[in-house]
């Protein structure tokens, strides 16, 4: 009878634990800060995605890396952009 309880115990808090909602979280680096790297890149893609063949992803990733996400663009911002922005000429 006693097993029975802890059997039945058990089942009702594994499927307790089943049920409760689990929310989306941002990405932390291990000293518990944002990955300002990740959100770097992230933002890279972000802007390509928007600006297509004007914006250089490429060159914005490669930047992320070597500032270490120090500078991270907006893409609603021309000045942070501007240095991936490329003219497409016509012929």
């Amino acid at each position: 009878m006693i097993s029975l309880k802890i059997s039945l115990s058990i089942l009702l808090v594994v499927m307790t634990i089943n049920n409760i909602p689990v929310k989306a979280a941002p990405q932390f680096d291990m000293f518990g800060g944002y990955d300002i790297l990740g959100v770097c890149i992230n933002n890279c893609a972000q802007c390509k995605k928007m600006y297509g063949a004007y914006f250089e992803g490429q060159l914005c990733a490669d930047s992320c890396l070597r500032f270490r996400g120090k500078i991270v663009p907006d893409c609603e911002d021309i000045g942070s952009i501007a240095p991936f922005l490329n003219k497409m000429e016509l012929h």
